[in-house]
C-alpha cells in the first residue's frame, strides 16, 4: 500500500491545506450561527406559535441568511406550520341586510372602517365562537368576545369594548362593515352602532369582509391552535393574550414592520399630508388594499411608508 502525506492529496485535488481548513471554519461558523438563531426562533414561537417561516425570517431578521435558505433550514428543522382548513358555518342569515358601503371607499385614518366577523375554534371536543372587530386602517383589534354560543351577546360584549378604545365622538360617521350575519342585524346592536352614529355597512360575499376573515386565520392559527388549549376557561385566557401580543408585537408589513399599536401612534404624530392614503378594494387584492409605496419613509422608530392610492 502506498502512503501519500496529505499535501500530494490536496495537490492532486487542486485544493491547498489553508482551503480545506477555511472551508471547515466556514462550516463551523454557520453551524454555530444556525445554533444561535435557532434560539431566537425558539424565543419568538413561545409567544408566537403559529407564525409562519417567512413571517418569523422578518420579525427575526437574522444576519448572514437569507430568506429562501432561513425557510430551507428551518422547514427541514420541522418549524413549518400546516394550516387548517374552516368547515363551520357561523353566519346565520338575516333577512334584513345592508348594502357594501365600503367597496371603492377611501380611508385616510383610524375609526374610519371597522369591520367584524365570527370564527370558531374547537377545545376539547366542543365548538367556541370568537367575533373580532378590526380597524381597517391600523389592522389593530378593538374588541373581541369569547363565547360557547352564536348569541348577539358575544358582538354585544366586542363592540363595548371596542367603543372603550375611542373619544366620544369620534365615531361620527365611522363605517361598521360585516357579514349578513343575524348577529350584526340584532336589535341591540344596531341601536349601538346608530347612538355612536356609525354608519351600518354589509357584505355577501367572504371577499368583501376580508380583514375580519384574516383576523380569524392569524390569531386562530397563529396562536391559539399552536397553544393546544383544553378548556373554556383556558381559551379566554389565552384569546386576550393573543390579541394583546398582535396588537403591540405582531409587525406588518403593510404598516412598514410596525405592530398596530406603534403605527397608530407614529401615525397621530404625522402631519396630514405625509399620513397613508388607502382605497378599499375587495376583488384580486389579497390584501383588501391597493396602494403604491413611495420612497419616502417616515423617520420613526418603526419607519412606515407613506402611501398613495393606486387604482389599476
Amino acid at each position: 500500500m502506498t502512503d501519500y502525506s496529505l499535501n500530494s492529496l490536496y495537490k492532486v485535488a487542486g485544493i491547498t491545506k489553508q482551503g480545506v481548513w477555511d472551508h471547515f471554519r466556514r462550516e463551523k461558523a454557520e453551524l454555530e450561527m444556525i445554533e444561535r438563531v435557532i434560539g431566537r426562533v425558539d424565543k419568538r414561537r413561545k409567544e408566537h406559535p403559529g407564525e409562519g417561516l417567512e413571517k418569523l425570517y422578518d420579525q427575526l431578521n437574522p444576519q448572514g441568511l437569507g430568506r429562501d435558505k432561513f425557510c430551507r433550514i428551518f422547514g427541514q428543522l420541522g418549524y413549518g406550520i400546516r394550516r387548517t382548513t374552516n368547515p363551520i358555518r357561523t353566519t346565520i342569515p338575516a333577512h334584513k341586510v345592508f348594502d357594501n358601503l365600503i367597496e371603492g371607499r377611501l380611508v385616510t385614518g383610524p375609526n374610519q372602517v371597522w369591520q367584524s366577523d365570527i370564527t370558531y375554534i374547537k377545545v376539547s371536543d366542543r365548538f367556541y365562537y370568537l367575533t373580532f372587530i378590526i380597524d381597517v386602517y391600523t389592522r389593530r383589534i378593538v374588541g373581541y368576545a369569547v363565547s360557547d354560543s352564536l348569541r348577539a351577546e358575544a358582538n354585544i360584549k366586542a363592540i363595548k369594548m371596542a367603543f372603550a378604545t375611542v373619544s366620544s365622538g369620534e365615531l361620527s360617521g365611522c363605517v361598521h362593515h360585516s357579514d349578513r350575519g343575524s348577529q350584526y342585524t340584532d336589535g341591540r346592536y344596531l341601536k349601538m352602532l346608530r347612538g355612536n352614529d356609525m354608519l351600518i355597512s354589509m357584505g355577501g360575499r367572504a371577499q368583501d369582509n376580508a380583514f375580519a376573515e384574516r383576523i380569524n386565520g392569524v390569531i386562530k392559527n397563529e396562536y391559539l391552535i399552536p397553544w393546544s388549549l383544553s378548556s373554556f376557561r383556558q381559551l379566554q385566557y389565552y384569546s386576550k393574550k393573543a390579541v394583546t401580543d398582535y396588537n403591540t408585537k405582531r409587525h406588518h408589513g403593510s404598516l412598514g414592520k410596525c405592530s398596530p399599536v406603534d403605527y397608530e401612534t407614529a401615525w397621530k404624530k404625522l402631519p396630514e399630508d405625509k399620513r397613508r392614503v388607502e382605497v378599499i378594494r375587495s376583488e384580486n387584492t389579497p390584501d383588501f388594499l391597493e396602494a403604491s409605496l413611495q420612497s419616502n419613509a417616515i423617520d420613526t422608530s418603526c419607519q412606515y411608508p407613506y402611501c398613495t392610492i393606486h387604482l389599476n
